[in-house]
């Protein structure tokens, strides 16, 4: 059976890839968003689960639940915990990926929302990588419009911890500029025929 051809869109905290992802996504295409589902198999995946525990113990959870706080607080200054709990999760999503991407018998394409394609060198096994990129201020605004509970401080230091935009785009086969200023739909409708015949010939 073919496969579908694979797009990822990727880009820094506030850059924009969900208003982009919902823009394919009212054009019929497929779309997995990978932290979504992270999040899903870190509640759900005993094995997942399990390994999450014997990292950071019985506390990880609360009444069967990802105790997120808990753990944000232990990850987000340990670099070491950080890559442990990548270790696990991120494998479980590629493989959840793969049964996903397996599903999608009837698309010419599929669209894989991460926001760690590069950091992760997961942007290798995909046919082609967008990138969403906004001035670094208007990201910052945009996340602390949406994410209330997050102090300026807190949105600068996961922007810190993220690839910059530089070495990002020369990795990326498109580059979508979501900066208030540029049209955002034409440059989607764009590669959305681009794919579409890319697709035809894979």
């Amino acid at each position: 059976m073919k496969r579908p051809y694979t797009v990822g869109i990727t880009g820094g905290i506030g850059a924009g890839k969900s208003i982009v992802c919902r823009v394919f996504g009212t054009l019929g295409v497929p779309v997995y968003d990978a932290d979504s589902r992270a999040k899903w198999l870190m509640n759900h995946s005993e094995p997942l689960k399990t390994g999450i525990q014997s990292i950071f113990g019985k506390d990880s959870f609360t009444n069967g639940s990802l105790n997120r706080e808990w753990l944000a607080s232990r990850i987000f200054h340990d670099p070491d915990l950080l890559t442990q709990m990548n270790q696990l999760v991120h494998p479980a999503v590629a493989k959840d990926f793969e049964t996903w991407l397996g599903q999608q018998h009837t698309a010419n394409y599929v669209i894989k929302e991460a926001a760690l394609l590069f950091e992760t060198g997961t942007y290798r096994e995909l046919d082609h990588v967008i990138l969403v990129t906004a001035p670094a201020t208007l990201r910052a605004q945009r996340v602390q419009l949406r994410d209330a509970h997050r102090s300026l401080a807190d949105i600068e230091a996961i922007m810190n911890k993220q690839l910059d935009d530089r070495d990002k785009i020369p990795l990326a086969n498109s580059h979508l500029i979501n900066d208030g200023r540029a049209l955002l739909v034409p440059q989607i409708l764009t590669l959305h025929a681009q794919f579409d015949q890319a697709s035809m010939a894979k």
